[in-house]
C-alpha cells in the first residue's frame, strides 16, 4: 500500500432527509403539522445505505421489455429489478401515489407532496408512475362510473405489481398517452382515433410516442372521436382478464430517468372508455395535468435539495487551504446562494400543493405554470454547481450527483417545456382575470423594497408572446420572494431579494453582494 487514504468525505448515509427546516416550516404553515412524524420516517428510510442501494440498483438494471412469450404469445410486458420495486412498494405505501384523495385530513396533499419531496432524494425515476397515479383522480372523476370501479384501487397504500384483471388486485398504478410522433405538445394534432363500439365502449387505433411507465394498470389516452379530440380510459388488461391490445414497439433509451420505462405503445383495436364529454378530451385530462406539473415542481425542489445536502456534506468535511471548505468565503458564497435557490423552490412548491389542498382553483391556475416554468428551469443549474462542489469526487457515479445531473432536465420538459408553459401563462392571464387578481394577492408589498418595485414591474408588464419568458421569469421571482419575505429569516429573504430582484447578483453561483449573511444561509440549509 503506497498511502492512507485521508482527507476524503465520509459518505452521507443514516442521516434523516426530512430534517429540513425550509421543508417542515413550509409543511406546518400549509396545514400539514400533523405529517411530521411520518416525514421523520420516511426520510430516515430515504438516508438509509439500504435505499441509496435500491436507487443504484435500479438505474444500473434498466426495465427490460419483452414483447412475446416462449410460445410467441404477445404479451408486452417490463421487467424492473427487485430494487425498482422496492421503491416502489414504499412510495404506494407512504401514501405517494393516490391515497391523499381519499384523505379527509385538512393538509393531506400538502403532506403528499412533502413526502414525495423526501423520498424524490432518495430515487426520482420512480416517481413518474407514483405521479401519475395521483394525477389521474381527478380527471377520471369526469367518469362517475369508472371512478367508482378504479378510484378506490388507485387511491390504495398497496403496491400490487404485474399484469391482471383490475378487480383482482390491490392496489393500481396509472398512466398518460398523450403525444405522438407528428405532433409532440401539440396533441390537437393527434392521428390515433376512437370508433364507438357500442355498450359504452370505444375502439382505438394509432400510436403514441412517449408513454411513460407502460407496466401501470390504465392509461388516460386521447384519440380523434367524430366530435373531436377526447380522453379515453384505456386498461392493460380487460375486467375479463383478457389483454387489451397494447403493443411496447420498443423502450426509450433515455438521458436519464434511466429507471422508470418509457416506451412507444402502438393501439390496434384497443378497448376504451369515454371519459368526459366526446370532443372535450383536453379540458378533461388538462386536470392530471395540471397535477403532474404541480409533481414536477415537486420533484425539481426535491432534486436541488438532494444535490444541496450532497454539496455542503462534502465541504464540511473535505479540507483545503488550511481548513474546512464550507468555511472559506468563496465556497460559503456559492453554498448560500445554492441555499437561497432551494429555499425558494421548496416553499414554492409546499405553496402550491397547499392551493391544491384546498383547492384555490385562481390562484393555482397561473401559479402552477409560473412555478413549473422556473423551478424545473432551475434544477440543472443547481445540480451542475453543486457537482462542481465536489469536484472530480462528484463526477463519478459512486457519489450519486451525475444521476442527479442527468435526471435534473426531465421535469423542465415533462408536460410542457418552457414556451408551452409561458405561453399557457399568457393565455391564463388574458381569460381568467380573477387568476391574475389571486396571483397578485399572495405578493407581499412593503416588506421589501426590491420585491416593491418587481411588483410595480408586473403591475405595468404587458402579456404578449415575445416577452412571454422574461414575463414568467419575473412572476416566479417575485412569488418565490414573498413567500420568503413573510416567512423566513431576514437572512434568506433580504439575500434572495437583493440578488434576485435588486440586481446585486452575478451570472453565475457564487456571487451574493457583500451584505449576504452567507454563514446563516448555509447554516439553516444545512442537513442535521
Amino acid at each position: 500500500m503506497t498511502h492512507e487514504v485521508f482527507n476524503q468525505a465520509p459518505p452521507l448515509v443514516d442521516y434523516d432527509v426530512a430534517a429540513d427546516t425550509a421543508l417542515l416550516a413550509a409543511v406546518a404553515r400549509e396545514g400539514a403539522a400533523w405529517a411530521a412524524d411520518d416525514l421523520h420516517r420516511l426520510g430516515k428510510l430515504a438516508g438509509t445505505a439500504e435505499t441509496q442501494r435500491w436507487a443504484d440498483e435500479a438505474n444500473r438494471h434498466e426495465p427490460r421489455l419483452r414483447t412475446h412469450d416462449r410460445y410467441g404469445n404477445r404479451i408486452d410486458e417490463v421487467d424492473f429489478h427487485p430494487s425498482w420495486h422496492a421503491l416502489m412498494e414504499v412510495a404506494v405505501g407512504a401514501g405517494l401515489a393516490g391515497a391523499a384523495w381519499a384523505d379527509d385530513r385538512p393538509g393531506a396533499h400538502v403532506a403528499r407532496a412533502a413526502g414525495l419531496y423526501v423520498w424524490s432524494q432518495a430515487e426520482a425515476g420512480h416517481s413518474c408512475p407514483i405521479s401519475m397515479t395521483y394525477a389521474v383522480i381527478p380527471a377520471l372523476r369526469h367518469a362517475a362510473d369508472l371512478s367508482g370501479i378504479y378510484e378506490p384501487r388507485l387511491t390504495s397504500r398497496t403496491y400490487d405489481p404485474g399484469l391482471r384483471a383490475p378487480s383482482a388486485k390491490a392496489g393500481l398504478l396509472a398512466g398518460m398517452g398523450m403525444t405522438e410522433k407528428q405532433g409532440g405538445s401539440d396533441v390537437r394534432a393527434n392521428t390515433t382515433t376512437a370508433t364507438p363500439a357500442g355498450g359504452g365502449m370505444w375502439r382505438l387505433r394509432g400510436h403514441k410516442w412517449f408513454t411513460s411507465a407502460p407496466m401501470c394498470d390504465l392509461f388516460l389516452v386521447l384519440a380523434q372521436a367524430p366530435a373531436g379530440l377526447s380522453c379515453f380510459l384505456v386498461p392493460r388488461v380487460l375486467p375479463d382478464g383478457t389483454r387489451n391490445p397494447f403493443r411496447i414497439q420498443r423502450l426509450k433509451d433515455k438521458l436519464g430517468n434511466r429507471s422508470n420505462a418509457s416506451s412507444e405503445p402502438e393501439f390496434d383495436d384497443t378497448v376504451a372508455w369515454l371519459v368526459g364529454g366526446e370532443g372535450q378530451g383536453v379540458r378533461t385530462i388538462i386536470e392530471m395535468v395540471a397535477m403532474t406539473r404541480l409533481d414536477c415542481v415537486t420533484g425539481s425542489a426535491s432534486g436541488m435539495r438532494a444535490a444541496l445536502t450532497q454539496a455542503v456534506h462534502h465541504t464540511r468535511h473535505r479540507h483545503a487551504f488550511g481548513g474546512p471548505l464550507i468555511g472559506k468565503p468563496a465556497m460559503r458564497n456559492v453554498l448560500a446562494d445554492l441555499a437561497l435557490e432551494s429555499e425558494a423552490a421548496t416553499a414554492l412548491a409546499i405553496r402550491l400543493a397547499g392551493a391544491a389542498d384546498r383547492d384555490e382553483q385562481a390562484f393555482k391556475r397561473l401559479a402552477i405554470a409560473v412555478g413549473k416554468f422556473w423551478v424545473c428551469k432551475r434544477q440543472p443549474a443547481v445540480v451542475g454547481e453543486a457537482l462542481e462542489c465536489l469536484g472530480g469526487n462528484g463526477y463519478v457515479e459512486e457519489s450519486g450527483l451525475p444521476r442527479l445531473y442527468r435526471d435534473a432536465p426531465l421535469n423542465s420538459i415533462w408536460e410542457g417545456s418552457g414556451n408551452v408553459q409561458a405561453l399557457d401563462v399568457l393565455r391564463t392571464m388574458q381569460r381568467s382575470p380573477e387568476s391574475v387578481e389571486a396571483f397578485f394577492a399572495e405578493l407581499a408589498p412593503g416588506a421589501d423594497r426590491h420585491l416593491d418595485a418587481a411588483i410595480r414591474r408586473l403591475r405595468d408588464a404587458k402579456p404578449d408572446e415575445p416577452d412571454a419568458r422574461r414575463l414568467v421569469e419575473l412572476m416566479a421571482l417575485t412569488l418565490q420572494a414573498s413567500l420568503l419575505v413573510r416567512h423566513t429569516p431576514a437572512a434568506v429573504a433580504d439575500a434572495f431579494c437583493a440578488s434576485r430582484l435588486g440586481g446585486d447578483w452575478g451570472h453565475t453561483f457564487g456571487t451574493l453582494g457583500s451584505a449576504a449573511d452567507t454563514a446563516a444561509i448555509v447554516d439553516r440549509a444545512a442537513p442535521a
